[in-house]
């Protein structure tokens, strides 16, 4: 049996398919940040030049990756407007595919749940 991956392996692992992902749209990079729970974790901008802050949250299988804190995100979608950002949120759930609650080994398969990135409305209502 393998290493152990810990929470930052785990977000470092998510990072990279949220990276290629961005890389693939066609966005530009202007900063990364891939420590653990410091937002936003890229900083792109578009052809339009139009600025994206990128939340990335990896979450162990079966929580939903889709789903994060709203009370917190408004916040930073405050911080967002103020930059004139806008925010881009994208959930990665990683899983054993020995079954839940399982933990995820350096060198071993696993399971990826990732349905891509989601645009976050930064309007006032």
């Amino acid at each position: 049996m393998g290493k152990q991956l810990t929470a930052q392996e785990l977000h470092n692992l998510a990072m990279n398919v949220v990276g290629k992902d961005l890389e693939k749209r066609g966005f530009e990079f202007i900063a990364i940040n891939s420590k653990l729970k410091k937002h936003p974790q890229y900083v792109c901008m578009d052809k339009n030049k139009q600025y994206f802050f990128v939340i990335v949250k990896a979450v162990l299988l079966p929580e939903n990756p889709n789903n994060y804190d709203m009370v917190w995100m408004e916040s930073f979608k405050k911080h967002a407007r103020e930059k004139d950002a806008k925010v881009l949120y994208a959930g990665v759930g990683i899983g054993s595919t020995q079954g839940d609650n399982q933990p995820i080994y350096l060198n071993e398969d696993y399971l990826l749940e990732y349905n891509g990135i989601q645009v976050l409305e930064t309007n006032l209502n």
